[in-house]
């Protein structure tokens, strides 16, 4: 009973510390964050200005996880090769260290002044102060976080039946290692899971052989998270880095497991203190192999390209260009990549719309294929947008960062369906008049391209008015359904008096014509709902229904 209280009460506190973590880190993005990878970018021409960057920023952040996520995005956009990203990732696993060593020391009695410097700059409306304010709370229950820990394993350090627990694990140090390393990859930190460690073996909760093979599998742990987070698609080439880094510390946790008895041996007669035995043996094993894998990185690089090649294009086209999961803590910026990604919709469609036209006008049947592709490239950019801003924690963001999120999810959904009907309904009919070689008369084809320029027309103004809106504009915008519904009766109605004056021909290219138009009209709607009505919508000009009320026909009739 003892134990599981005593889990619990872990359990709470490590959750304690990971939210003060979480808490340095995104104000730290949010106040430096444009620096921070400035900063990195500017650093990545050399290996060794990558390798100091990677030092500091992970430092800074408190979190290799989140450098991962930095780099690899700039390696996705190929603004900088593999290797100076490698090293950036060396760094980082070194970076990593420098926070476990402060807090190895006791530093626990500077907690209430940090939590209070934090209140203090939390209220101001300087917007950077605000944002560091976030950084001192979360180091104040950091602190807070581990002296309790330190307490609590002081409490049960004596309790036979956690004695016995840990001795049965610790004769088993790949179980035990392994154990660890599920805690980091679940805590997003290994930080976290050898401060936990540092504490324990301070207080003999574990021997030191235990707590080193503890620290070598949360090293390894931590560096499973960047390969599922480092891309919204699935582009092997995007995750070359993350797996490199995750290569790299499964050396180091082989190869310490390996020499398990002569480490511990050595570090019980150089460092008597079991905790800070524990931070530098996780120093000096990120060091040896930055060191190790430094002259290398050359041919590691080439070795991860051959073995991780480039998606082709064809298969790229729905992979996400901008969708950077290292901005996330920093939602205008987060923002401005999704909406980024939301405008390639409107490309996609723009090209399924003219392809169309070329089938219906010319009979090209060439273009069916790649109207296929561009349906599920569409299908597959929206969900990864959707999934990118599910991901954004809105607590941190303001009333109008909020707003552009709703209008991001819903031009990307109304395109997503318009594409969807374009996809299904007019691929079907561009299939009926290819196989069926319906031709349209010369004036219904001058028409029927009209009618594509128009609704091409539309959705570029849906864009214009997604990247900067402007009321009048959306008003035109909207002005355009009632436009579209007088195409579709004037088609229908010209497809009508063909039949009447010959009733012996049933006009089924007419037919067609009048199909087409209706889901263009379909489509045009969409593209309106995108863009013009969230505008018309908060202007207070959308009705919510277009059905009279009872009172309204009532009043109309006096």
């Amino acid at each position: 009973m003892r134990l599981g209280l005593a889990l619990i009460d872990l359990a709470g506190l490590a959750a304690l510390l990971l939210w003060g973590v979480r808490m340095v880190r995104t104000g730290l993005q949010r106040a430096f964050g444009p620096r921070l990878r400035l900063l990195m970018g500017s650093a990545l021409g050399s290996r060794w200005r990558s390798f100091l960057a990677g030092i500091l920023i992970t430092a800074l952040l408190q979190s290799s996880t989140a450098t991962a996520l930095m780099a690899t995005g700039f390696v996705a956009k190929k603004v900088v090769g593999l290797v100076p990203a490698l090293a950036i990732m060396l760094g980082a696993n070194v970076g990593t260290t420098l926070i476990v060593q402060i807090l190895s020391f006791p530093v626990f009695a500077a907690a209430p002044a940090a939590i209070l410097t934090g209140y203090l700059l939390f209220g101001s409306r300087n917007t950077t102060a605000h944002d560091l304010g976030r950084v001192f709370i979360g180091i104040g229950l950091i602190l807070s976080a581990l002296h309790q820990m330190v307490r609590l394993a002081d409490s049960y350090a004596d309790s036979p039946a956690l004695k016995a627990f840990l001795e049965t694990v610790s004769r088993q140090p790949l179980l035990e290692a392994l154990c660890a390393a599920a805690f980091a990859w679940a805590a997003h930190s290994s930080a976290a899971a050898i401060l936990l460690v540092a504490s324990f073996a301070a207080k003999g909760v574990v021997s030191l052989p235990a707590a080193l093979a503890l620290t070598l599998g949360a090293n390894l742990g931590a560096a499973i998270n960047p390969i599922f987070e480092s891309t919204t698609g699935s582009d092997p080439a995007f995750r070359r880095l993350p797996m490199g880094n995750l290569l790299n510390r499964l050396v180091g946790f082989a190869g310490g497991l390996f020499l398990l008895p002569l480490l511990s041996s050595r570090l019980e007669s150089w460092e008597p203190n079991p905790a800070r035995a524990v931070a530098d043996f996780h120093t000096f094993l990120n060091l040896a192999l930055a060191l190790l894998f430094f002259p290398w990185l050359s041919a590691y690089g080439r070795w991860l390209t051959t073995w991780l090649p480039d998606r082709k294009e064809k298969e790229a086209l729905g992979q996400p260009l901008y969708l950077d999961p290292a901005i996330l803590g920093t939602p205008a910026v987060a923002l401005g990549s999704a909406a980024r990604e939301a405008l390639r919709l409107t490309d996609l469609l723009k090209g399924m719309l003219e392809k169309f036209r070329e089938i219906f006008v010319r009979g090209d049947r060439l273009k069916l294929t790649p109207i296929q592709r561009a349906g599920e490239a569409v299908d597959k950019i929206h969900q990864a947008i959707r999934s990118y801003l599910s991901a954004l924690d809105r607590d941190l963001m303001s009333e109008s960062e909020r707003r552009r999120l709703e209008d991001i999810l819903a031009f990307s959904a109304s395109l997503e369906q318009a594409a969807g009907v374009a996809e299904k309904e007019l691929l079907a009919l561009a299939t009926q008049r290819i196989e069926k070689n319906l031709v349209l008369p010369a004036t219904a084809q001058a028409e029927l391209s009209l009618i594509f320029e128009r609704i091409l027309a539309n959705l570029q103004r849906a864009c214009s008015l997604f990247v900067t809106p402007d009321l009048r504009v959306a008003r035109t915008l909207a002005e355009e359904k009632d436009a579209f519904r007088g195409l579709e009766a004037r088609a229908s109605a010209a497809h009508f008096e063909r039949m009447r004056a010959n009733p012996a021909d049933q006009d089924p290219a007419g037919a067609l014509e009048v199909k087409v138009v209706r889901q263009l009209k379909r489509i045009n709607g969409l593209v309106v709902a995108s863009a013009a009505y969230p505008i018309l919508e908060r202007e207070g000009e959308l009705l919510p229904s277009r059905l009279r009320s009872a009172s309204a026909e009532e009043a109309a009739k006096e």
